[in-house]
Order: C-alpha cells, then sequence, then structure tokens
C-alpha cells in the first residue's frame, strides 16, 4: 500500500514564520491546476504495482480551492491511478475558508480527513504570525466541522514568546473541549529567510526560548495523555484508531508519489523532488517534461533516515532491520554508540526496538543526528 501527496502552492498571506513554498497570487491558478493533471498521468507508470490507500492535500493552502476543483484532481487520480475502496483522503484548510456552505460542500465529497491549520486559539498568538484568521473563526469552522465529519486534526504551535505556560494550557483545552482526536503541535522555529527571522534579527521581536519550549511540550504530553491520546509520534497525538494513516507511512518508509511544486517522493530507494518554482512547473509540463530531479539513496541515507524517522516513533527503529538492511557490524556500531543514552535514561532498547524514552522524546532529533553513520 502506497501513499500520493498533492502539493497546492497558494495561501492568502504569508505566514512570518513559514518557509515552504507558495505563491499569494492566484492569477495562474487554472494553468497550475492542468499542470497538475498533467503530472498525475505522465507519472502513472510509476505505480502501476502499487496500490494506494491514502490521498494528502498540502501546500501552502488547499482549502484556497474550489470544491469541484478537489474533486476533479481526485477523479484524475481514480482514471490513473490503482485506489483502495475507501482510502484515507485528508485536506488541509485554513479556518477562514471554512464558511458553513463550504463545509457541507466538503463533507459531500470523498474528503474523509480535515486538517485544520488552528495553530492558536489566541488573536494575540495569529496575530503576531500573522496568521489569516481569527480566533472566532477558529471556533466557528470546528463548530461546524465537527459535526460533519468523523475525523479531524488540528495543528497548534507552540514556544511562541511570551505565551504563558496558563495561556498554552488554555489552548490545549480547547481543543479538547471540541472533541479532537488527532492534534499535531509543533513548536515556533526561525527559519532563515522568513519575516519571523528578519524581525528577530532586527530586534522587533524576541528571540524563542528553548526552555519554554520545553515547558510547553512536557504540558502538552501531559495533558494529551491524560486525555487519553497515544503520543505515537514526537509531534502527533491520536486517539487510539486516529491515527494519520498517510503521515505513518512516511514515517515507515512506504512508498509515496508527490505531485506539485516543491513536493518529494520516494520510490524504490529512490527520492525525487520538483522545481519549487510555479512557473517553472507549468511550463515543463506544457511540454510534458517532468519538471523534478532524483538521487539513488546510499545504505548510508537510508539508515541515517530510518534513524531519524524511527526514534521520533513510538514504534522506535527494529535492530533485526538494521542487522538484515546494513550488517551485523553496523548494528555492533550503533549498540555501542547508544550506551551513554542508555545509561541517562533518554533511549531504551525494548523488544529489540531502540526507542526514545519519555526524557528523551523532546531530545529525539538532536539524538538521531549523533548515531548517524557519517
Amino acid at each position: 500500500m502506497s501513499g500520493i501527496y498533492i502539493h497546492i502552492p497558494f495561501c492568502k498571506k504569508a505566514c512570518h514564520y513559514c518557509d515552504f513554498h507558495f505563491s499569494t497570487s492566484l492569477k495562474h491558478k487554472q494553468a497550475f491546476l492542468a499542470a497538475l493533471k498533467k503530472e498525475m498521468i505522465l507519472r502513472a507508470d510509476e505505480f502501476t504495482s502499487e496500490t494506494v490507500k491514502t490521498i494528502y492535500f498540502g501546500g501552502g493552502t488547499p482549502s484556497m480551492l474550489e470544491v469541484d476543483e478537489i474533486e476533479s484532481l481526485l477523479k484524475t487520480l481514480a482514471q490513473n491511478y490503482k485506489i483502495i475502496a475507501s482510502p484515507e483522503i485528508t485536506l488541509e484548510a485554513n479556518p477562514d475558508d471554512l464558511s458553513d456552505e463550504k463545509l457541507k460542500a466538503l463533507s459531500q465529497t470523498k474528503i474523509n480527513r480535515l486538517s485544520i491549520g488552528v495553530q492558536s486559539f489566541g488573536d494575540k498568538e495569529l496575530q503576531m504570525m500573522n496568521r489569516a484568521h481569527t480566533a472566532q473563526e477558529v471556533r466557528q469552522s470546528l463548530q461546524t466541522a465537527t459535526t460533519l465529519f468523523d475525523t479531524i486534526t488540528i495543528d497548534l504551535m507552540y514556544g511562541i514568546p511570551r505565551l504563558s505556560l496558563k495561556e498554552w494550557e488554555n489552548n490545549i483545552q480547547q481543543a479538547l473541549d471540541f472533541g479532537i482526536t488527532h492534534i499535531s503541535s509543533y513548536a515556533l522555529t526561525v527559519e532563515e529567510g522568513t519575516a519571523l527571522h528578519h524581525f528577530i534579527q532586527q530586534k522587533k521581536y524576541p528571540a524563542l526560548d528553548e526552555n519554554l519550549a520545553a515547558k510547553h511540550f512536557d504540558l502538552l504530553v501531559k495533558k494529551l495523555t491524560q486525555a487519553g491520546f497515544d503520543h505515537y509520534e514526537i509531534s502527533n497525538f491520536g486517539k487510539p484508531n486516529c491515527y494519520s494513516k498517510h503521515n505513518t507511512s512516511y514515517w515507515l518508509g512506504i512508498s509515496y508519489l508527490g505531485f506539485g511544486p516543491s513536493a518529494h517522493s520516494y520510490h524504490n530507494h529512490i527520492r525525487s523532488w520538483n522545481v519549487a518554482n510555479n512557473s517553472k512547473y507549468i511550463k515543463s509540463l506544457v511540454d510534458e517534461v517532468l519538471p523534478s530531479e532524483k538521487e539513488i539513496l546510499t545504505p548510508k541515507d537510508r539508515y541515517n533516515e530510518l534513524l531519524m524517522t524511527g526514534l521520533r516513533t513510538t514504534w522506535g527503529v527494529s535492530l533485526q532491520k538494521i542487522a538484515m538492511d546494513f550488517g551485523t557490524d553496523r548494528l555492533l556500531k550503533l549498540k555501542k554508540a547508544v550506551e551513554p543514552y542508555t545509561q541517562h535514561g533518554t533511549l531504551i532498547i525494548e523488544k529489540n526496538h531502540l526507542k526514545t524514552t519519555k526524557k528523551g522524546k523532546f531530545l529525539a532529533d538532536g539524538i538521531a543526528s549523533n548515531l548517524f553513520w557519517v
């Protein structure tokens, strides 16, 4: 079983922290949609032996598309790929796009999972991030969406300067009060070239506080665990049977195709990525040329990715798989390298799987990089 990711590169405005590929102009939307369908058709032979079980509309802001445009893209996929009868189909959406009318229309399509970019229930934080929606729009969209969709996930951001623990706890509680069954929560980070990076350099905004972010994270884990959520990946929490099937496939190394500018794909140990430029993407596909580059992952690449993704998840890294795919010598080196971490209580070997402990979860990415094959 495999997955398909569709990148919709449009946003109403630029969030101050975002470094994803997007455009705030819809001038070439129709040409983009035609190119997107062309890419889907041209690449169908890459997945002739694969059956698709998840489809994910990401971005950008996919909810900026009209409902009939979304349905047309799904129709193109159905005509060119083998898809299971009831795939998980996720649409990322912003609250300001989710009017009652739009939500009702979406609920009548094959979209069965909404990923709503809430980020915060507080106007102060939303304004700081330059989000296009208000706290009232968040509450209104969730009030309607929860009556129309069985599966909803929301994004919440922590580590925001001046966001008190009490305010952060209130954010979490409001999500729980809506009966949300899946939450993705990410620490605010400063990416070079973003508006936030510029503001901090100019001292117009305070620098991020890692200690505050750690406190936010600890409170998040505590509150959601008490509410019956499984902390199944560093940034993801789900009630039982409510995990993201699509994102889980990334972490487990399952094949997927990515369509649209800047989208990545992974299949048969080959990673490819499309040009991150809307005009170049469209022009290339008008000429029926795929606008992508690719690389064959070396054993070292695959080993490092296995550690990076595996240590972020509740399943950890299979030591048996390490031995089978990379040899017993590599396994012995890994076991020796993890000794300081097991002694410090940040890693544990359980049922022949290497996992982060509760103490080590917030440090998972740094630990993984220290264990890389270099």
